[in-house]
């Protein structure tokens, strides 16, 4: 069972896993389920439900205890019974199956639309009549108040077959060249056929008389739909008497009320391919459109997204079971594709335990695998030169990259990197080795990756205290393994931002080299490292440390600076002495403003110096004078001074006068 999630909505596809031959004995079956996991851990939710070849349709019948699947090859018809979980019957036919409707409650009344212009009528023993039309039929619809089956094709008439009285009614005339499907609505029994030229014709068979038209191909043509093409009508279907969905050629489904000419919502499938199916789930209030590349279950009011089912086939039919979240899908591969949707409805009675079995798989918290298939990016992509299969069915695009089968990827590895066996081999022995190693005299080593972090956080678990309560696990957490293993996570050092932010540390971190330098040389000599740390600091070379380190940061920034200014050029001109007499200076400040009088007022505190230039100019200097309160304060103090010298002691008295000499 494959599990996906697109839109956070879960889907379990059922059909997912590998089959058994049917030719192999019961024994060797057996011994497969027990050594093949994949075999063992699949789903069966019908056994041998599948096709030859393929398969075209698939229905359900209206008791729902039989699921009816037609295929090639040969052309048959298979008959499951949900209650034995396995098939009833199987018959083959002359051709191959366009469409077929069930008649009666269960598989009893079936008939058949062949592509080779026949008609086929079979009851519970097996085929009971065959009938030809004139044209190559499409699609058939059955009207139970009147028996008549309706059956259009590629001409302008509208077959009516009274299956009462056993022959061909008047036909009923359109205007179209060729019509592609035809419908029965359940309330009001309206017969509604889909043409080739993008309309919609309905019809009255009380009066066998056309009541009206929608031109669908004018209404898909919308400032949100991209319409390439003639939009014909694919596809029809009913969700109550009033509420019908259209499907065109192009891609888009137009969602009507019949009281009104113009659609409620048009929505684009974004792919440009004929709609082929269109169901609604009366429950959810969500439209099930599909195409032969994507199932899409959107809102029929808004067209706000649900989920989506994309399979790696073509798609040919699409089967809702009622009231339920099981989808059957009919595509271009033997299997019947068997999908569940918990958020769309409950599983069948028939099949109840998917609601424990999805609970317990919710619970558990598995990972969303994609068996055999990897992720890569666009850029590993390229490295493996691959990048010419984008576009192809080999890659399935998935959020930034792609899905690749699991061998293809081995394939191209082993050609692009013929050497990583090698070093992968080689790397698994170094482990095994390491691992074996453990059992032995444990040697205190550091890990290969950010060393004299590893160091310093040894040094703070050993020293007990706080430190030891928030950075002592931090080596032995596996959360923090990858800092000590990989290159991406190494400390650069010699980044500026490094420097800003540890100032003050170079001169543990040289201690701290020197203690690392010792304990890596006592690892390659082969003996436990020493645990005494003599490397006491001392306060001045400390500080010391700091005012140098402050100092080459100051110096490299004003390195910086002076290297920006001298990218800009720089003009110099020489001016001679005889060219100052025609400059005039105004000076635009505040004292300029001001009177004489106040600026004679504010220089009595101040002292002027006039100096002379060398070029004959005058340069005038204020100097503050100082105020009364200073000088008192000047003056106390220097009597202070003064005190102090006349009540100091000398210290004459502690030298002695006479020294005497050592030698005579």
């Amino acid at each position: 069972m494959q599990v996906s999630n697109p839109n956070n909505i879960k889907i379990y596809n059922l059909s997912c896993g590998k089959s058994l031959p049917d030719w192999i004995s019961e024994r060797k079956r057996r011994i497969l389920q027990k050594k093949n996991v994949d075999i063992r851990r699949r789903i069966e939710l019908i056994q041998d439900f599948e096709m030859p070849g393929i398969s075209n349709c698939v229905n359900v019948s209206k008791d729902g205890q039989y699921v009816l699947v037609t295929g090639i090859y040969k052309p048959r018809i298979r008959c499951y019974d949900v209650n034995q979980l396995s098939m009833k019957f199987e018959r083959c036919m002359d051709s191959e199956v366009v469409k077929f409707e069930i008649l009666s409650d269960d598989y009893s009344k079936i008939v058949f639309l062949q592509d080779d212009r026949y008609i086929e009528f079979h009851v519970a023993y097996g085929r009971y009549y065959r009938i030809r039309i004139p044209k190559f039929g499409r699609d058939i619809a059955y009207h139970s108040p009147s028996c008549d089956l309706y059956c259009v094709g590629s001409g302008s008439e509208i077959y009516r077959l009274n299956l009462e009285q056993g022959q061909f009614l008047n036909s009923l005339q359109s205007d179209s060249s060729s019509l592609n499907v035809c419908e029965v609505n359940p309330v009001h029994h309206l017969v509604v056929c889909g043409t080739k030229e993008g309309r919609v014709e309905a019809w009255d068979p009380r009066s066998r008389h056309r009541v009206g038209i929608l031109d669908c191909a004018l209404n898909s043509v919308t400032n949100e739909t991209d319409v390439d093409g003639l939009p014909s009508v694919t596809s029809l279907t009913f969700r109550d008497g009033l509420t019908m969905a259209v499907g065109t050629a192009t891609g888009q489904i137009l969602v009507y009320d019949i009281r009104s000419d113009k659609p409620f919502y048009v929505k684009d499938h974004m792919y440009g391919l004929p709609i082929k199916d269109i169901e609604f789930h009366k429950s959810q209030n969500l439209v099930i459109s599909m195409d032969s590349k994507i199932v899409k279950l959107w809102d029929a009011n808004n067209g706000k997204i649900f989920t989506s089912i994309q399979a790696t086939t073509d798609l040919n039919d699409l089967c809702v079971v009622p009231d339920s979240g099981l989808i059957f899908l009919a595509h271009e591969e033997r299997k019947v594709l068997t999908y569940y949707i918990p958020a769309l409805g409950p599983a069948p009675k028939w099949c109840s335990f998917l609601d424990s079995l999805t609970e317990e798989l919710e619970e558990s918290g598995q990972d969303i695998v994609y068996d055999d298939y990897k992720f890569v990016s666009k850029k590993e992509l390229g490295n493996l030169g691959l990048s010419h299969l984008i576009g192809t069915n080999l890659l399935r695009a998935y959020m930034h990259g792609y899905f690749i089968d699991i061998r293809l990827y081995h394939k191209a590895k082993s050609i692009s990197e013929p050497f990583a066996y090698e070093e992968y081999r080689q790397k698994k022995i170094r482990e095994k080795i390491e691992a074996e190693r453990t059992n032995r005299v444990k040697i205190k080593k550091l890990p290969q990756i950010n060393r004299e972090l590893a160091l310093k956080l040894q040094e703070e678990k050993e020293g007990g205290g706080s430190k030891k309560r928030k950075t002592g696990n931090i080596l032995e957490d596996d959360r923090f393994k990858a800092l000590f293993e990989n290159v991406d996570y190494e400390i650069n050092k010699e980044c500026d931002e490094y420097k800003l932010l540890n100032p003050i540390v170079s001169k543990k971190d040289k201690l701290r080299k020197k203690k690392l330098q010792v304990q890596v040389e006592e690892e390659e000599e082969g003996r436990p490292s020493s645990e005494d740390d003599d490397s006491s600091d001392d306060d001045r070379d400390w500080i010391q440390e700091i005012k140098e380190q402050h100092r080459r940061l100051r110096q490299k920034t004003h390195e910086e600076k002076s290297h920006e200014g001298s990218t800009k050029p720089s003009h110099f001109h020489e001016f001679k002495s005889n060219e100052f007499k025609g400059f005039n200076y105004a000076y635009e400040d505040d004292k300029s403003k001001t009177s004489l009088d106040e600026r004679l007022k504010q220089m009595e505190n101040e002292e002027m110096i006039v100096s002379n230039n060398s070029v004959g100019n005058k340069t005038v200097t204020f100097t503050k004078k100082k105020s009364d309160k200073q000088v008192k304060r000047e003056e106390r103090n220097k009597e202070h001074l003064e005190e102090r010298k006349k009540l100091r002691r000398s210290a004459k008295a502690l030298v002695k006068s006479t020294r005497t000499d050592k030698f005579h």
